[in-house]
């Protein structure tokens, strides 16, 4: 039973649970430190839109990618700058990758940014804008007649008329080039109020004083560095590996509920924390949120394997459909498919071909603000990030032979 259910449990946080919190919660104060000074410059600068844009999606995580989608809605960035972004990211599940291989995970980010910054400045060359048909006067002064908002959303009966501000963009010559509606700040501060989850700070604080003493058990265990023997008689026969890695993913699946699942808690407002207090609550949240579909892939794949012999090999992710499967899983939004699908690449069960298609189609939970403002948008955003997801994973086909 310790080796069916307890040790993939352990791995799960000690493999990955614990290196995703680090870096989750450094990348949340550099966003909480740095981040208004990135869209302040991408929006004096647009012509770098996609650079920007490709480089936000490929720092772990879904926040860099999140940040622009407003910025999008308001006509700040170009839709290219958000294809870039979407095709660059991997959302959550790059985490997994960092914590299982980092080598490999530096190889396959720096293809993502590739693709992704190719991707961008090729849809802003051809011109490729879905908000463009809803930015026009005419259909602005409509939609101040009728009870559906921008993009076709229908209202819910009863329910009070959103605020709207209008925003008048510059085109040549110093003429408006075209008019924008978006949700006031007020009001957007109301309806993120409104679906936030449970915050957990009791939680979050034994979550990181669970933390530490398992990241320096880890590490050396992990890396070969000590015998977990040697530790486990050293402390009279308690496993410091498999207690602290149990008590670690227990945690996790505590937050997790408290979160009500959520999609690693990312939103406009979770993208950009306000204080580092918030940034290491929602640091913990979303390592939690990790943790707990990697414990799934890990004792899924290991129930699996244990029980019916199956090692992967007779899946039809190899070759060509693999390519397609990938691709087509990417599709899914949020990040809780997408991690469980990494964890079994890590586990063995995938090809590398599989895995960088997913990678690429994915657009975490960057997708999900964006189909709020711009619902249009979205569905072209994941289509058209599927088909370099299509090329490069059948070009590495290829070239892997």
């Amino acid at each position: 039973m310790i080796e069916l259910l307890a040790r993939p449990l352990a791995d799960a946080f000690m493999q990955v649970g614990v290196y995703v919190a680090v870096m989750v919660a450094l990348f949340g104060w550099l966003r909480w430190r740095y981040g208004d000074r990135v869209t302040d410059h991408l929006t004096h600068r647009p012509r770098l839109g996609p650079l920007v844009g490709a480089l936000l999606g490929v720092s772990p995580g879904c926040g860099g990618a999140i940040i622009l989608m407003p910025l999008y809605a308001r006509g700040k960035v170009s839709f290219g700058t958000v294809v870039a972004a979407l095709a660059a990211t991997m959302g959550d599940s790059s985490w997994v990758v960092i914590a299982a291989n980092p080598e490999f995970a530096l190889k396959i980010h720096a293809l993502l940014f590739v693709v992704g910054l190719v991707t961008g400045y090729v849809v802003d060359m051809l011109g490729i804008d879905p908000a463009r048909a809803v930015r026009s006067p005419r259909r602005w002064l409509r939609r101040q007649h009728t009870d559906a908002p921008a993009d076709g959303a229908r209202r819910p009966a009863g329910a009070p008329e959103p605020q709207r501000q209008l925003v008048a963009r510059t085109g040549t010559g110093g003429r408006p080039a075209a008019l924008d509606t978006f949700p006031a700040p007020a009001t957007l501060a109301v309806a993120a109020a409104a679906v936030a989850p449970v915050r957990p700070i009791r939680m979050s604080l034994v979550f990181w004083g669970l933390t530490m003493p398992a990241f320096l058990v880890s590490v050396p265990v992990v890396f070969h560095a000590v015998d977990p023997q040697r530790l486990t008689a050293a402390l009279g026969g308690v496993d410091p590996y498999l207690a602290l890695g149990c008590c670690g993913t227990l945690i996790a699946v505590l937050i997790f509920a408290a979160g009500r699942g959520r999609f690693a808690d990312d939103t406009v407002d979770t993208a950009t924390p306000s204080s580092r207090r918030e940034a290491l609550r929602h640091s913990a949240h979303e390592a939690s949120f990790i943790t707990v579909w990697v414990a799934v892939a890990y004792v899924g794949w290991q129930v699996l394997s244990s029980t019916t012999g199956f090692d992967g090999s007779e899946l039809a992710f190899a070759g060509v459909a693999g390519v397609l499967v990938g691709a087509l899983i990417g599709l899914v939004p949020g990040c809780a498919v997408q991690i469980v699908f990494t964890g079994i690449f890590v586990s063995g069960g995938l090809p590398v071909t599989t895995l960088v298609a997913n990678a690429i189609s994915q657009d975490g939970d960057a997708l999900i603000p964006l189909a709020a403002l711009r619902r249009r948008a979205a569905a072209t955003a994941t289509v058209i990030t599927t088909i370099p997801a299509l090329l490069v994973g059948l070009a590495l086909l290829v070239l892997l032979r």
